[in-house]
């Protein structure tokens, strides 16, 4: 039998962010004549690029765009920068904002589409604030521009407490009931492997740091389209959230999933795919 292989290939980017050399793992998959409008997906805080092994693995998708998905630095395949040992790891949003500038960047993005779930849609607005004339289409699933938290990120980095576990069982709750079981708990396998206090640190960007009320004000979607998705399970970034957000954006296109909870893109890849079919499609006709 020949072996049964997935459409996309991984390899690993060295680059500088700010100044600091890093090692960067991403996967891609693209139509076969290569070309294809790119588009880069962000993870969700404490989770690494196989969110999107589906998107990845979608031709009908992967025909038209070229379909990139890196792990942040600390995350997945990434590996830390020289010297992390000595260092807390904490994101923020401008040190967010320049790995994402700096990705695109290195890799000779002609104004990709970027894609973000979570603190990928959180950054994703800021995208649109401060750099929308870099990007074709911006799409932030679960997005808002501020959530008050519901968690105590105390106990994400213990000695006496296994934080792999502790993350998996904070966000169990945000998968919504409809999603597949074998889709939900390869969703929480990923929280299970993610670094000592990655996640802590990257719910300082959520928590603290980016936060973008008023600010989101100022975006202008005729500079650049964006698109708001938001699944109605999720309790973190409610719909209420997100539908106060994009009140505040002149032109904003917004949506409730049904049937979906905060990790669309891997909790029921089906389901998502429902919905972000026909933005993708919006986008492409954008470009042609």
């Amino acid at each position: 039998m020949a072996p049964q292989l997935d459409p996309m290939v991984g390899r690993y980017l060295r680059l500088k962010i700010d100044g600091v050399d890093h090692r960067i793992y991403f996967e891609e998959a693209g139509p076969k004549g290569g070309g294809g409008i790119p588009l880069v997906c962000l993870h969700t805080a404490g989770a690494d690029n196989r969110q999107y092994r589906h998107l990845l693995a979608d031709p009908e998708i992967t025909s038209r765009f070229r379909v990139l998905a890196f792990d942040m630095p600390w995350h997945g395949k990434s590996t830390p920068p020289d010297g992390w040992e000595k260092t807390e790891y904490r994101l923020t949003t401008t040190s967010y904002t320049a790995a994402i500038r700096a990705f695109c960047a290195a890799m000779e993005l002609d104004r990709p589409v970027v894609m973000g779930c979570s603190i990928g849609g959180r950054i994703v607005l800021n995208l649109a604030i401060a750099h929308a004339t870099e990007f074709r289409a911006l799409i932030a699933l679960e997005a808002a521009d501020f959530q008050q938290p519901w968690y105590d990120t105390a106990w994400l980095h213990r000695p006496d407490v296994h934080g792999g576990e502790v993350c998996a069982a904070l966000v169990s709750g945000l998968i919504a009931p409809q999603s597949p079981p074998v889709s939900r708990h390869e969703t929480l396998w990923m929280y299970m492997q993610g670094g000592p206090g990655v996640f802590k640190g990257d719910l300082y960007f959520y928590r603290v740091d980016g936060d973008l009320r008023e600010k989101v004000k100022t975006i202008d979607t005729k500079v650049c389209p964006l698109y708001l998705l938001t699944g109605e399970y999720d309790f973190s970034c409610t719909s209420e959230d997100t539908l106060r957000t994009a009140a505040q954006i002149p032109g904003v296109e917004v949506q409730i999933m049904k049937h979906v909870g905060h990790f669309p893109m891997s909790e029921h890849p089906a389901k998502f795919r429902e919905y972000i079919l026909p933005v993708l499609a919006k986008i492409s006709a954008l470009s042609s």
